[in-house]
């Protein structure tokens, strides 16, 4: 099959272009006409992809003026994903990203939060504030009671920590949740 051939098979038995990030060795090798050697190579150009995404798209030393900049980001890394992630967003005192860091990965619908690994984190970079992000699987950015609560938790320890929570972003496929812009910090 020639590649042109093979695209339009792949394109077809994926239904858009955004499936293809979550496509794995097994299910490619289930499509007609892709064997090891092309899966191989087929992952290999995706997570370059990637790769290159991230790179071009670095939040590192982009400051922080809304909540929109970080959906922005985080739609394309969180937007598809299965299970739930929890990022945190490390800024300096004029709110320019100092490092951006996966804390936990939870289950379809759990992600187990401790603001110890959170805050360790800030003081090692010396960060003056800290914007949590986690996706919701289902899309539904709707917080839930325990989102609630593991904000309260964050802000309290990081006012006593003197480490400020500014922000508590959820990202669905195509739209995000702000706890600082729905005043909910």
């Amino acid at each position: 099959m020639s590649s042109k051939v093979l695209a339009n098979v792949l394109l077809k038995e994926m239904g858009t272009i955004q499936n293809f990030r979550n496509i794995n060795y097994q299910q490619l090798l289930k499509i007609k006409g892709i064997k090891e050697a092309k899966a191989c190579t087929f992952l290999s150009a995706i997570e370059l992809g990637r790769r290159i995404n991230q790179e071009v798209d670095s939040l590192n030393m982009i400051q922080i003026t809304n909540s929109k900049i970080v959906f922005d980001y985080y739609k394309n890394i969180l937007g598809n994903q299965k299970q739930e992630y929890f990022y945190c967003l490390y800024l300096d005192n004029q709110k320019k990203v100092i490092k951006d860091k996966n804390i936990f990965i939870g289950t379809v619908n759990y992600s187990v939060v401790h603001p110890r690994e959170i805050f360790k984190e800030a003081y090692l970079l010396s960060a003056s504030y800290i914007i949590c992000i986690h996706n919701h699987p289902s899309g539904i950015v709707k917080p839930s009671k325990e989102d609630y609560t593991i904000t309260e938790l964050l802000v309290k320890a990081g006012t006593f920590l003197n480490i400020k929570v500014i922000d508590h972003v959820i990202i669905g496929r195509e739209n995000y949740y702000s706890f600082f812009e729905n005043n909910d910090i």
